[in-house]
C-alpha cells in the first residue's frame, strides 16, 4: 500500500493510540505530523493552549494532502495537495484552551498536519491520535 491509498482499517495488524505535544511557532507551514507508508491516522482530539498570561495569539492548522485517491467516492471536490485549513488565523485569548475538533479526522500515508501561530512560544498543541497499521 504506498500514498494513493488506504488501508483496509478491519485489517489492521495493530492499532496504536497516543498523545503529542508541539509548542507553535510563526511558520504556519511547519510539518507537524507526517503519516507514514501503510499507515491511517485517526486524530481524535486537536487542543491548542496560550501559555501567555496576557496576549491573545492566532493559531492556523492545515492539511496537506498527498493524493485525491477517493476510495470509491465519485462526487468530491477535494484535490491533492492543499493546504487545506481545519483553522486559519483564529484568535486563542490569553490563558485560555481551544478545542478544535469535532470529530475525528483521517489522513492517509503521506498526508501531513502542518501549523503554526501569530506568536513565538505562546500557543502549545496537544494532538491525540490513533495510527492504523496493515503493514
Amino acid at each position: 500500500m504506498g500514498a494513493s491509498s488506504s488501508p483496509d482499517i478491519s485489517s489492521a495488524t495493530s492499532i496504536y493510540g497516543t498523545t503529542v505535544g508541539f509548542a507553535l511557532g510563526t511558520t504556519v507551514t511547519t510539518d507537524l505530523l507526517t503519516v507514514s507508508a501503510n499507515k491511517l491516522l485517526r486524530i481524535t482530539n486537536l487542543l491548542v493552549s496560550n501559555i501567555d498570561g496576557t496576549s491573545s495569539a492566532d493559531v492556523t492548522l492545515a492539511l496537506v494532502l498527498a493524493d485525491n485517491d477517493p476510495n470509491g467516492v465519485t462526487d468530491f471536490d477535494v484535490d491533492a495537495g492543499g493546504p487545506w485549513y481545519i483553522v486559519k488565523t483564529v484568535p486563542v485569548p490569553a490563558d485560555s484552551t481551544l478545542s478544535i475538533l469535532d470529530a475525528p479526522l483521517y489522513l492517509r500515508a503521506g498526508d501531513v498536519l502542518e501549523g503554526g501561530a501569530s506568536a513565538a512560544s505562546d500557543l502549545q498543541l496537544i494532538v491525540s491520535y490513533d495510527v492504523f497499521d496493515d503493514a
